[in-house]
């Protein structure tokens, strides 16, 4: 039993045009109704009223929603086609694609649906024509969190093994194939590098998914959280096709779902 971020649920106004912007930058193939974003995990689009009812939270929101999603892509120059077609369906530019001081080469936009996105390359050369359609070698959710080594405490007890970890300044999460990676920074840190106000409350708009092999796994995990500092907003009960799904909040109130086969 341990818990895996294998999808990320967005809320958006519009699920559909949300789900249109994120195919034409990704090219994404469909399973059911997610995007598998080429084997690096799995985006789903809501409507973030019906996200939030789920969750059991009010969808008010404002200002930096306290995460930013990241896509890692091979070269300096696949950043700045993602970021050209991104801004072509109607993202905004945050942070211009440019190599920072340390060499990394990143951009961040911010997409219709109001969704922060880092792009970065994992090597600082163009050594070959870009590839189409370009595909994501990694993606991640970062959290803005109060301390991570709090969080990672929390998160360890559901049985996520630490990857990185520099203490309050940086942590992440090891991960499988097929899923997103996990990652933890501090608030006013992540929003200073994504070039955002670290200013905002309500609900994130975001909701992270864990798809749990059995109905006891999904109790285990329910009370694992409950345990470790986390707050159940909605008990595990039976779907209308004999799922059973639970909700819980982490420490920081970042809202996640599990899911258990009938």
């Amino acid at each position: 039993m341990a818990l895996s971020l294998d999808i990320i649920t967005l809320g958006a106004p519009d699920p559909e045009a949300a789900s249109a912007f994120y195919t034409s930058v990704f090219a994404p193939t469909t399973t059911g109704d997610d995007l598998d974003l080429h084997d690096t995990g799995r985006l789903a689009l809501r409507q973030v009223g019906e996200l939030a009812g789920e969750a059991g939270t009010d969808p008010a929101t404002s200002g930096f929603r306290g995460y930013v999603l990241s896509a890692i892509v091979e070269r300096p120059d696949e950043v700045e086609a993602l970021l050209e077609i991104a801004t072509a369906n109607g993202a905004t530019v945050v942070r211009p694609a440019k190599k920072k001081f340390f060499g990394e080469f990143t951009a961040v936009y911010r997409a219709p649906d109001g969704a922060l996105w880092k792009l970065a390359a994992a090597t600082k050369k163009n050594a070959a024509p870009a590839r189409a359609p370009i595909k994501p070698t990694e993606t991640a959710i970062y959290l803005g969190v109060a301390r991570p080594t709090t969080s990672k405490t929390f998160y360890g007890a559901l049985g996520m093994s630490v990857d990185r970890d520099y203490g309050d300044r940086f942590i992440d999460f090891t991960i499988t194939p097929g899923v997103c990676r996990l990652g933890l920074l501090p608030r006013k840190g992540l929003a200073k590098d994504a070039g955002v106000d670290e200013n905002g409350d309500g609900f994130s708009a975001v909701v992270l998914t864990h798809t749990a092999a059995s109905r006891d796994d999904l109790d285990t995990l329910l009370k694992a959280a409950d345990t470790a500092g986390g707050r159940i907003t909605v008990p595990a009960t039976h779907t209308g096709d004999g799922d059973r799904v639970g909700h819980f909040t982490d420490p920081d109130g970042f809202h996640w779902m599990i899911t258990a086969p009938a």
